[in-house]
């Protein structure tokens, strides 16, 4: 008998914005790649969503209530298996931020995240959610990583600084994992030390020997123009980046620079006519790593949260609540973050 392979779980997102749409292609166009795959989140939205991709005169996806991730391997093909966590009673305006729209996308994250802690679940992909949304409902913590990092201390019964988590985006052709994440630049210049970066260059190493399947090649980019130019445009690469790159290099990491940030990402991207000289680049700040990704197509990009227990992928995107409710918001980052989410949940199990 074969062994028994714990499902994925989707996330719905926000309401209001795209999630439930993008989901709901994914279970009616891709319904191979959705296999074993199960939605948590509300009913009333997730049926509007359904509904809102459904060609004129047509009838939406079904949708088949499941009451553990379990039940989804029982679900047919083409409907869509879902974990009621939220039991809203009226319907969120399609978009704009709300309060309640917040909670709906919240409580689903936290039941994913509970759920793959305690094994039930092999993986989480998260469709979008909005921070503003997360802020009126009152919730503690900012995003999705930040939220995912409170559960897995928790659960691990310590405090959040022994839970170090960094997230990286990824796509085809380019890699990258910052530092810092949702703070202000002023603070993420702060949060440039030694101890800081070298943390995120072990998160990094171990997280990618598991996707790759080796020792990865890690290029660290500059804070400073130039990489600071020998001192003249910053110390930060001398007396934080440099020291935390001996210490990784002495600990037998594959790791190079600081490099000049305005041409790494050039150097480690991978295209059909020439590998990229590295297989990721860690940046020091949230936009200087996510620009160059996102810049190169937000249709394959995808955001992975490293450093935690469990596996957690989601689309590069955001809510787009201009297009929400339109039925035309496109799948394929959705698409692209399950697939890396299996590779890591793969890879996960073959080093557990």
């Amino acid at each position: 008998m074969a062994a028994f392979v714990p499902p994925i779980a989707i996330t719905q997102g926000d309401p209001a914005g795209i999630g439930g749409e993008i989901v709901a292609r994914l279970f009616r166009d891709h319904a191979a790649e959705v296999a074993g795959c199960f939605v948590v989140g509300d009913l009333l939205h997730l049926r509007r969503s359904a509904e809102a991709i459904a060609a004129p005169g047509r009838a939406g996806l079904p949708i088949a209530v499941i009451d553990s991730p379990g039940q989804a391997q029982d679900v047919p093909p083409r409907c869509i298996p879902l974990l009621a966590t939220s039991q809203a009673a009226t319907l969120v305006p399609w978009g704009r931020v709300d309060a309640a729209a917040g909670r709906i996308a919240a409580d689903a994250v936290v039941w994913a995240a509970r759920a793959a802690l305690r094994g039930e679940v092999a993986a989480i992909v998260t469709a979008p959610l909005h921070k503003e949304a997360l802020a009126a409902a009152r919730v503690a913590y900012p995003g999705h990583t930040e939220l995912l990092q409170a559960e897995a201390a928790a659960h691990a019964g310590c405090d959040l600084t022994r839970m170090p988590v960094r997230m990286m985006l990824a796509s085809e052709e380019l890699r990258t994992v910052l530092v810092s994440i949702h703070v202000s630049l002023r603070d993420a210049i702060e949060a440039v030390t030694r101890a800081n970066v070298l943390e995120t260059l072990r998160i990094t190493h171990a997280a990618l020997s598991r996707l790759l399947g080796r020792p990865p090649r890690i290029a660290v980019a500059g804070l400073n123009p130039h990489a600071g130019e020998g001192g003249l445009f910053g110390r930060e690469e001398q007396e934080a980046i440099a020291p935390a790159l001996e210490a990784a290099r002495a600990g037998g990491l594959d790791v190079s620079g600081p490099w000049a940030p305005d041409t790494v990402f050039m150097r480690a991207r991978s295209t059909p006519q020439r590998p990229g000289e590295f297989d990721v680049v860690v940046a020091m700040y949230h936009d200087q790593g996510l620009i160059p990704v996102k810049y190169l197509g937000l249709e394959q990009g995808v955001n992975v949260t490293l450093g935690l227990p469990l596996v957690r992928t989601s689309p590069d995107h955001g809510t787009a609540f201009d297009i929400a409710g339109s039925g035309r918001a496109d799948p394929s980052s959705l698409l692209a973050a399950l697939r890396m989410a299996r590779r890591l949940a793969a890879g996960s199990a073959a080093t557990s």
